[in-house]
């Protein structure tokens, strides 16, 4: 990576693309604090960095206990300066004809919009004061295309593109770099629970592979597979009812999710 990363925290990593990333990513000697819900998943997740050598520790802290998730991160920075923050957790929830009951829709923004921007105003300070660290923000091609059928999922996944970009734009010269990370469709149980079209599915490994090149690049974006993330951003631009008829072809049924905040 472009500096080197002695220390690393990843939400979401219990499964998906978190799970995977935690093994990318894991080195002997480094660092990795990894959050999740699932105590059973994160444990697994934790030893499979361990046997890749990485000195690891696990929080099963829920997100949106806002004061428990500074605590943590605070934490484990004071013992471990953090040097990457992966904001990779997030909840996926569906609706049908604009209809989505208001908890299901605080959740959703509590999870994926709101406890990101705490996490990462948590480890700021620290960081700032260093001069050194990146933020990655995982984001969704339902900010580029929103969907239909995830109302609130697609409004937090735009949230955090706005969010990202803004942030970078704010740290700009100040050591702290920030990536945005939008993936394409993953073969993981959150895209399992969305019964419709897939195009370019990819294994979370291999999505990991790219975002763990992207970060050691120093890209400010990092979005995949190529072809879709053209195709969505060039659909949005046509007249609007032609791309309303072509993200028709996309509605899809999604199926109730645990109650686990992992993202991918």
């Amino acid at each position: 990576m472009t500096d080197p990363i002695r220390s690393v925290v990843l939400t979401g990593a219990s499964g998906g693309l978190g799970r995977a990333l935690a093994a990318e990513l894991a080195a002997p000697g480094r660092h990795m604090l990894l959050m999740g819900r699932g105590a059973g998943r994160l444990a697994e997740a934790a030893e499979a960095a361990r046997a890749l050598g990485a000195e690891v520790q696990t929080a099963a802290v829920a997100l949106t206990e806002t004061a428990a998730l500074t605590r943590c991160l605070q934490a484990f920075d004071a013992a471990h300066p953090v040097d990457l923050l992966i904001a990779n957790a997030g909840v996926k929830t569906g609706n049908r004809g604009g209809i989505e009951p208001a908890a299901q829709a605080e959740r959703v923004i509590a999870v994926n919009l709101t406890a990101t921007i705490h996490a990462v105003q948590a480890l700021l300070p620290a960081m700032g004061a260093r001069r050194r660290g990146r933020i990655a923000i995982v984001g969704s091609l339902a900010a580029i295309a929103p969907h239909g059928d995830l109302l609130s999922y697609s409004a937090t996944k735009a949230g955090l593109q706005a969010y990202a970009t803004a942030l970078r734009r704010s740290l700009a010269g100040s050591g702290v770099r920030v990536t945005t990370v939008i993936p394409g469709f993953m073969d993981t149980p959150m895209t399992d629970r969305q019964k419709g079209p897939a195009p370019m599915l990819m294994p979370p490994e291999r999505a990991a592979r790219i975002v763990a090149r992207g970060l050691d690049r120093g890209r400010a974006t990092i979005a995949f597979p190529l072809p879709l993330i053209i195709g969505a951003w060039l659909g949005e631009r046509l007249p609007a009812p032609l791309a309303d008829r072509i993200m028709a072809r996309y509605r899809a049924e999604i199926l109730p999710d645990s109650d686990e905040a992992a993202g991918g």
